[in-house]
């Protein structure tokens, strides 16, 4: 089911306004990513840079163009490992965050 402008538009106004909810919505990707829910991942890491940064930083950044980092995040899209890393380590120092993994044992 597809995201609506309003949820989108709800999304980034809470972005901008509340730093707590945008490194909670950088950790849900990651998260997301480490527990294999790539597309979930994936669309949650989207939604982040649209509401922060922009496609359009991002590109200059990396040197592709920005339509190029859309689709990797798109549905259909499948990053390489590198670039995938690549984005999130410069939206963690964007923020000012260093996401950890930690290992737990499972009951």
């Amino acid at each position: 089911m597809a995201l609506t402008k309003d949820f989108k538009d709800t999304i980034q106004a809470r972005a901008q306004r509340d730093p707590a909810f945008r490194k909670a919505l950088l950790q849900e990707g990651v998260e997301c990513l480490l527990a294999g829910d790539v597309d979930t991942g994936k669309a949650v890491l989207r939604d982040y840079i649209n509401a922060t940064i922009g496609f359009e930083e991002l590109s200059q950044v990396f040197g592709k163009s920005s339509k190029s980092l859309m689709r990797m995040f798109g549905p259909k899209g499948n990053p390489q490992a590198s670039n995938l890393f690549a984005v999130i380590q410069y939206l963690q120092e964007q923020e000012g965050i260093h996401l950890e993994v930690k290992a737990r044992q499972v009951a």
